[in-house]
């Protein structure tokens, strides 16, 4: 986790990704500006049920843990990365929001499931993942990495009540959707290696995947932070409300 640090037992920690550079139409990924510019903590101090009015978290603040690099765009990179981000003996997490780009549309969608195969496009350094292959000339999956794991895995965030405490919070009119599909990429390779890690582990799949628009302007990242911080405090709130 670099020189982040380590959060105080008595706050609920959200981790948060970003993706670095997407080739040369994209030197700046807006994924990572907006993750770099999210607060250390939310605003309140106490995270609220909208339903009940009254403080859910007592004493607890919700610290917004930002990973303190932009990712690699790259299979290898995210395969590596993602036990580092869920393993740091010093580092407790209770859930984790991974970020990147879609297209450029002004929308703005939670994914709830992740795939395990079908990544046929190369990375920024132009490598497939290539475990099909491998898979095959091996004459089936024993050793794989993810050996014996689904072809897709659903987060185990209540992603709907998210979705509607976030709308809630959120501005009106902004165009905020739960999407099925996150496309085969390293979106959503990211988001299926961090389930995959955390199942391997018979640990809760505390995860969400958030695709924002590929515009980048300061007025489009301080939108977009916004919208993560208010997807940040819908999480909170809903895990708070099953305990």
């Amino acid at each position: 986790m670099g020189s982040v640090a380590v959060p105080k037992d008595d706050e609920f920690t959200i981790l948060v990704t970003g993706f670095g550079p997407f080739k040369d139409q994209y030197p700046i990924n807006p994924s990572w500006e907006i993750a770099r510019s999210l607060p250390e903590y939310l605003p309140a101090d106490r995270v609220k049920d909208p339903a009940h009015k009254t403080s859910s978290f007592s004493s607890r603040r919700v610290r917004i843990l930002v990973h303190p690099d932009p990712v690699r765009v790259n299979y290898e990179v995210v395969r590596g990365l993602v036990p580092s981000l869920w393993d740091d003996p010093e580092c407790k997490i209770d859930a984790a929001l991974h970020i990147g780009m879609a297209g450029p549309q002004h929308v703005y969608q939670v994914e709830r499931r992740g795939h395990r195969d079908g990544y046929l496009i190369k990375d920024v350094d132009g490598q497939l993942l290539d475990d099909e292959r491998r898979r095959r000339e091996a004459g089936g999956d024993e050793g794989w990495i993810w050996e014996g794991l689904p072809t897709e895995l659903l987060s185990d965030l209540d992603v709907d009540g998210i979705h509607k405490r976030w709308v809630e919070h959120c501005p009106k009119g902004l165009d905020l959707r739960i999407s099925e599909d996150p496309g085969r990429y390293l979106c959503d390779f990211i988001y299926y290696s961090s389930m995959a890690h955390l199942t391997k582990q018979s640990r809760p799949r505390k995860v969400v995947f958030l695709h924002v628009p590929c515009e980048q302007s300061q007025d489009m990242t301080k939108s977009g932070v916004e919208i993560a911080t208010q997807l940040i405090r819908s999480i909170a709130e809903s895990e708070v409300a099953k305990s």
